[in-house]
């Protein structure tokens, strides 16, 4: 049933967004030619759109493609879904599959698509990312509260002793108190850029977009620095 409305929400979208496909090699950070993107609805990944290949420095062209109307995003409180999904297939000769499924599209805006391919000698297996709900518009659960005075004890190994902008962050993948939760090495500018992408909406003004990102910036080191 949530395929069939996404579906109809998608085609009878009335605006369009862009979207732009970057496809490198997971060992040696080389572009990969001549890969080939199949382009589908989320809601009827089984339809393909749009099919074309990556160039010499492994980027495709500009896909125009249908997106909600702008003012959707512009009032995230409203029910309607202000961006259209997109599902990508990406195969190329020496590599393994890999697929990509709800793609964001907003109105007037280019989605940049970075796809990292891993040879066969390093595994034969698809791999697959599902990108979640914006979290503007998702159901998600509510944040787990915390006290809001806390002890400050500095350790002197894991509490900082100075104020730093690290190379990477540990993304703890599951709730604080769940030990059985994998730990992932994440860039810190990564980890800012995918926060953002899932806490606000690329149609919004530069200025807003700037404070929204100086705010997630400002949470991350926080933590960094005092482990809160």
């Amino acid at each position: 049933m949530r395929n069939s409305r996404l579906r109809a929400a998608q085609v009878n979208n009335v605006d369009n967004g862009t979207m732009k496909v970057q496809v490198t090699s997971a060992v040696g950070l080389i572009p990969v030619q001549d890969a080939r993107v199949s382009i589908s609805y989320s809601g009827d990944p089984q339809n393909t759109l749009e099919q074309i290949s990556t160039n010499a420095e492994g980027q495709s062209e500009v896909l125009t493609l249908a997106a909600p109307p702008l003012e959707y995003s512009m009032e995230p409180e409203q029910p309607v879904q202000p961006y259209a999904e997109y599902n990508l297939i990406v195969e190329a000769e020496g590599y393994r599959p890999v697929s990509i499924e709800n793609v964001d599209v907003f109105s007037g805006e280019l989605s940049l698509q970075d796809v990292r391919m891993e040879p066969l000698e390093v595994s034969e297996e698809e791999k697959n990312i599902v990108i979640p709900a914006n979290t503007l518009f998702g159901n998600f659960p509510p944040k787990i509260a915390e006290a809001e005075i806390k002890p400050v004890d500095e350790s002197g190994e894991i509490v900082l002793s100075r104020v730093v902008v690290p190379e990477y962050v540990v993304v703890h993948d599951g709730t604080p108190g769940d030990s059985t939760a994998g730990d992932y090495y994440v860039r810190y500018k990564d980890y800012i850029k995918n926060v953002a992408s899932s806490e606000i909406y690329a149609t919004w003004p530069e200025s807003t977009i700037r404070a929204n990102i100086l705010a997630i910036m400002s949470f991350t080191l926080n933590r960094v620095y005092t482990e809160w």
